[in-house]
């Protein structure tokens, strides 16, 4: 009787360790979120976006079975900085906030183009006010800070005068790797892409 009870335990065990998605953790920042009817929109540049910036988030959101729209200033084929080619979904003229439970915006040296783009600012700004997760990376944070999304907020960015960039818009800047306030994520570099991708993921079903 007691080696039957110990089988039907096992089984059990083993069936629910096969049916439950892996949760990101620190030491796996990849693991699998259930992200099933959630929109995303991936903003990258067209020319120089930050290739492991757009790949690891775009793989961790897909596999966890997001909708990923990629966002560009043209529809043609995109560029990344190591030389990945994407082909953007979607203008950012026609992007509507309201289609989408996050917007992320990429980094890598072309992200500056976006900076001070009434466009991308006014996305952010939306984003924002609609309670939308608003998430930046590498220099990207410097478009939420000129949104005025980061004031006194906790946030990271890349580094040098990026950090002052935010500052002077009032953000409190942290220098983790990634960071979270509220609705509002973002992380400083490539090496975080995973963590900050994982981060949004949580954020999401929350």
């Amino acid at each position: 009787m007691k080696l039957a009870v110990a089988w039907v335990a096992l089984a059990t065990l083993v069936f629910a360790c096969l049916c439950v998605k892996e949760m990101p953790t620190a030491a796996n920042p990849g693991g699998e979120m259930n992200l099933e009817g959630k929109r995303i929109a991936m903003i990258i540049a067209h020319e120089g976006f930050r290739d492991e910036e757009f790949e690891k988030p775009y793989e961790i959101f897909t596999s966890g079975g997001a909708s990923v729209e990629i966002v560009s200033t043209d529809l043609s084929e995109a560029t990344g900085m190591l030389g990945k080619k994407v082909k953007p979904t979607m203008l950012i003229d026609n992007l509507s906030v309201d289609q989408f439970d996050a917007v992320v915006f990429v980094g890598g040296a072309g992200s500056q183009v976006y900076f001070d783009d009434a466009r991308a600012l006014s996305i952010a700004r939306e984003a924002n006010e609609k309670n939308k997760v608003v998430a930046a990376i590498c220099i990207a944070p410097v478009i939420l800070a000129n949104a005025g999304v980061l004031e006194g907020r906790r946030a990271t960015v890349w580094d040098g005068e990026f950090i002052e960039k935010l500052e002077s818009k009032g953000a409190i800047y942290t220098g983790n790797d990634v960071e979270r306030d509220g609705n509002v994520i973002t992380a400083n570099g490539p090496h975080a892409a995973e963590r900050f991708a994982a981060e949004i993921a949580r954020a999401l079903t929350e």
